[in-house]
């Protein structure tokens, strides 16, 4: 079962590194999935990750990296493969960086997130759930709304590229479809890098944003110098043919502005058949549409809230989980750092008829926070923080009264610390915990963990 290598086009890591790497494959016995989803094999009693490998898996490694503590390397070809080994659905696949394990069956990569997500809730935390939620699954392709592409005009090639980045490079990947990407953007990439290269200032653009709502796709073109006009009519000229909205970046995120059509038109993605947030194209908002929406009902569901509740939403954004609470409970007290995503939750709030919410702008990572929303009593909390986790804000809450706290967490480590300190310092129970398969084809792990008084 060969695999097909891939030119980079761009320097190799054997070239790159220091130490002449050696030369000679190596045929290795997979033991097991890192966290990252790579091979774990041994030779010569050190460790060595296998990029494209699986569990139970005799594969030929080829040195791309050697450390002091362990080596990495790439798998060359499968002499006996795992039953859960599947056709990558991209031809790009183990070039581009975007997705590191497509080889790998659907289902079997969110079993193995379960995994990661179980495996460090007991090492970082100590800590285990009373039980285990069924991973919420959805579409593995063509589900991702949101992605920042690098965009590189190569003079050798007489072409633009755009794309991610190549795996274990800064260099961007040569493709010319992403079956992952939303269709509006996955497959307009051969006609946007045509586009790019008849600009004169083709060498100006350095990436591209994507964000595509319920209503149109948006593109954010970080130039790094002014464009000309003839340049910004051709780009108009596509964005009226196609159908895309373009947006300018010439500096920092405060100066986009859209190039077509103005005035800007807002995206719009659905929570519900009568609620609809607005968003702007640099804002945040979950990649999976779909999978966000299952993941607001299971997140509902596990709050059990009721008419009365108080609830404190902390790290709310724009309102993706505030406004469902609203529709429900009493009162909402939601809380961001981002002054500007403030201002967009409270139109959303305004535009889907909700009076119930009380907004705050505070640095969630400030210790000590002085505010009076702090001391406000809550019965039900929900956390969305970022991949550093929510370390500060847990210390400074009183929990004393709270009944049920959800925590969405897009990084299981700082998961399992928080995890930790609820239940040793804060006196709660962790009850149920799951994942739900937000990133498909990646080793990135979404999840919720419940826990009450």
């Amino acid at each position: 079962m060969g695999l097909v290598r891939q030119k980079s086009g761009g320097q190799s890591m054997s070239r790159r590194s220091r130490k002449k790497l050696p030369q000679t494959p190596v045929t290795v016995e997979i033991e097991k999935l890192s966290h990252e989803g790579r091979g774990i094999a041994h030779i010569d009693g050190k460790t060595v990750f296998v990029h494209r490998a699986l569990p139970h898996e005799t594969v030929i490694l080829r040195y791309s990296a050697q450390h002091r503590r362990f080596d990495e390397g790439d798998t060359e070809d499968v002499l006996k493969a795992s039953p859960l080994r599947v056709a990558p659905v991209c031809p790009h696949f183990g070039f581009c960086g975007g997705c590191q394990m497509q080889h790998m069956d659907s289902d079997a990569q969110i079993q193995f997130k379960q995994t990661v997500l179980l495996e460090q809730l007991q090492h970082l935390g100590g800590v285990q759930p009373a039980e285990i939620l069924p991973p919420l699954t959805g579409n593995t392709v063509a589900y991702r709304h949101k992605a920042r592409l690098g965009v590189r005009y190569v003079i050798k090639k007489q072409q633009t590229l755009i794309g991610f980045r190549e795996r274990r490079s800064h260099f961007i990947a040569d493709i010319d479809q992403c079956p992952i990407l939303h269709p509006s953007m996955g497959q307009a990439l051969p006609a946007l890098k045509t586009l790019l290269t008849q600009l004169a200032g083709r060498d100006q653009i350095a990436q591209i944003e994507v964000a595509v709502g319920d209503n149109h796709t948006a593109l954010v073109l970080r130039n790094m110098n002014a464009l000309s006009a003839a340049d910004e009519q051709q780009l108009i000229d596509f964005a009226k043919q196609s159908g895309l909205h373009f947006y300018l970046q010439p500096a920092g995120a405060d100066s986009v502005y859209p190039l077509w059509p103005v005035p800007a038109l807002p995206l719009v993605y659905t929570l519900e058949p009568d609620l609809r947030l607005q968003f702007a194209p640099l804002d945040f908002t979950q990649v999976n549409p779909a999978m966000n929406r299952k993941m607001l009902a299971q997140a509902l569901a596990l709050l059990r809230l009721e008419p009365q509740d108080a609830v404190l939403e902390l790290f709310c954004g724009l309102g993706n989980f505030t406004l469902p609470l609203a529709k429900t409970v009493r009162q909402v007290t939601a809380v961001e750092g981002d002054a500007g995503l403030i201002v967009r939750a409270k139109r959303n709030a305004a535009d889907n008829g909700l009076d119930n919410i009380d907004y705050h702008v505070a640095n969630l990572m400030e210790t000590p926070l002085a505010a009076p929303w702090l001391s406000a009593h809550y019965d039900k909390i929900l956390l969305d923080p970022p991949r550093s986790g929510a370390l500060e804000i847990i210390e400074q809450l009183d929990l004393s009264q709270c009944q049920r706290l959800l925590y969405i967490a897009c990084n299981p480590a700082t998961l399992a610390r928080d995890a930790g300190i609820l239940v040793k310092n804060k006196g709660l129970r962790l009850v149920k915990a799951g994942v739900m398969d937000m990133f498909p084809h990646t080793a990135h792990v979404e999840s919720m963990a419940l826990f009450i008084r």
